[in-house]
């Protein structure tokens, strides 16, 4: 996954196979904190994919999805821009291409501060690539998934995710399996970048419902050291660190429905995740598990 701002020397983006929206949100969640503290960043945009209901999901202003008739006039205005400009239709973008070229328009007109963009299945050529110097890069754990487009090994999966580092960019990486972090290693050499893997952090609030399963532990200290680092290079002077505040509104503001959610429902209750790969499958499994061990039946 990556956090990245509009602007060329602004900029991140994280990629991975599990728990790259999440940690996306918890980025977002925890700079936002610091916005409503200090003032920077005043406006945040985030982009993910997929969405669970609408469309409008994807892209988002202060956490918020983009009001149907906003989200219609920018791809209206997007889709203009690409037929005056495009002579040939195969060469117009994809279902996704077009999407991401969506929220780059959307956070430019709305002149967010920062904005953080998810990945969506690899990361050398994936159409959120653009951004030349990312202030931050972020990987997380990486597994077999989409094969086909990015594999036949899992090297190659860890190949094509790396893609986002850029020389500049700060990048960081969770913890992975020593042949992913081998060759994350190697392209970082290669692009002249200083990756560091990131731990759990010691110090999160222990009884979060937020922070659960363990996992999600892992993906906020990932973008607790993301969102560290952007401040540090873009926030004014005084405004350069997370306080232990802003760490407590951001895991309290975080909400990410259909990844490790429970439901009540009157006697019942439900677990939702979207697992759709074999980490998921394992992850999601651990979780529902636990979770019903602590139930009274």
């Amino acid at each position: 996954m990556a956090a990245s701002t509009w602007m060329p020397s602004n900029g991140g983006e994280p990629a991975g196979t599990k728990g790259k929206g999440g940690t996306c949100a918890y980025i977002e969640c925890l700079l936002r904190a610091h916005g409503q503290r200090t003032g920077f960043p005043a406006k945040t945009g985030l982009y993910t994919s997929p969405h669970l209901i609408s469309t409008e999901e994807r892209i988002r202003i202060n956490f918020r999805p983009l009001d149907k008739g906003v989200f219609a006039r920018y791809v209206s205005e997007t889709h203009e821009a690409l037929q005056s400009s495009t002579e040939d239709p195969q060469d117009a973008p994809r279902y996704l291409q077009f999407l991401a070229l969506v929220s780059f328009h959307t956070f430019i007109k709305e002149g967010v501060d920062m904005a953080i963009f998810e990945t969506h299945q690899g990361g050398e050529y994936d159409a959120t690539n653009v951004i030349p110097r990312p202030v931050v890069t972020a990987i997380t754990p990486i597994d077999e998934d989409h094969m086909l487009q990015l594999g036949p090994s899992i090297e190659n999966v860890a190949w094509h995710k790396a893609g986002i580092f850029k020389a500049g960019a700060s990048a960081f990486s969770a913890p992975q399996q020593d042949a992913v972090a081998t060759v994350l290693q190697k392209r970082a050499a290669e692009k002249e970048v200083s990756l560091e893997f990131v731990e759990v952090c010691s110090d999160l609030p222990a009884d979060a419902p937020q922070l659960r399963p363990e996992v999600q532990l892992l993906n906020f200290s990932l973008a607790r050291a993301v969102s560290n680092v952007f401040l540090q290079q873009r926030a004014p002077q005084d405004k350069v660190a997370l306080s232990s505040q802003d760490i407590i509104q951001g895991v309290q503001a975080f909400f990410w429905p259909g990844r490790f959610q429970s439901v009540l429902d009157g006697r019942l209750t439900w677990f939702l995740d979207g697992a759709h790969n074999k980490i998921s499958l394992e992850k999601c499994a651990q979780w529902f598990a636990q979770s019903s061990l602590k139930m009274q039946w």
